[in-house]
């Protein structure tokens, strides 16, 4: 098998179809219209149309213009304007994705863990009520310890500080032992 087909098939093997049509429903939840009919998921957003205006519903004026119509680059100038809007709403870099993995649909599951993670931020705006997608991040858990605290913690040995016991290696041999000839 070619490097490029397996490149392919381990980028394949990583997108999920059940999470694809959870993602698929929570956009058509947002926009309130479902999906033509026969479409495929991957095809409907992949001229970034429907995922600027998810991102309009969630942010308003996040993408002041979509393009409908027009070439590839500006079909594609979609798509980044959908990344860069979702960046400004909060959604970290490493969560997005390249545009060639939605418009050549190189990575599908990429794509769809970005919008995952948008559903995911969705819950630290307190502006938006509507559906959200994905679990809750969870909040920050401070802990502030007294002095005396810390100075009890100070006395404990940790169980990996390396307390094994009075056990040794000496006399383990795994494997036929070395062997020297001398005089051959």
């Amino acid at each position: 098998m070619s490097l490029e087909r397996q490149v392919r098939a381990k980028i394949a093997s990583k997108r999920n179809t059940q999470q694809d049509q959870e993602a698929q429903e929570w956009i058509q939840t947002i926009l309130g219209a479902k999906f033509p009919p026969g479409e495929q998921y991957d095809d409907v957003i992949r001229d970034g149309t429907v995922l600027c205006q998810v991102i309009n519903k969630l942010a308003p004026g996040s993408v002041p213009k979509i393009n409908t119509s027009g070439g590839q680059f500006k079909m594609m100038e979609n798509i980044n304007n959908f990344l860069a809007a979702i960046k400004a709403y909060g959604v970290a870099d490493i969560d997005l994705f390249q545009t060639v993995d939605l418009w050549e649909k190189k990575d599908i599951g990429q794509v769809t863990n970005c919008l995952f993670a948008l559903g995911r931020e969705t819950y630290r705006h307190a502006e938006w009520k509507g559906p959200y997608l994905g679990p809750k991040p969870s909040d920050e858990n401070k802990r502030d310890f007294s002095e005396e605290q810390l100075k009890a913690g100070q006395t404990i040995i940790g169980l990996q500080a390396g307390q094994n016991k009075g056990a040794t290696q000496a006399g383990q041999n795994i494997g036929a032992g070395r062997k020297i000839i001398i005089g051959k």
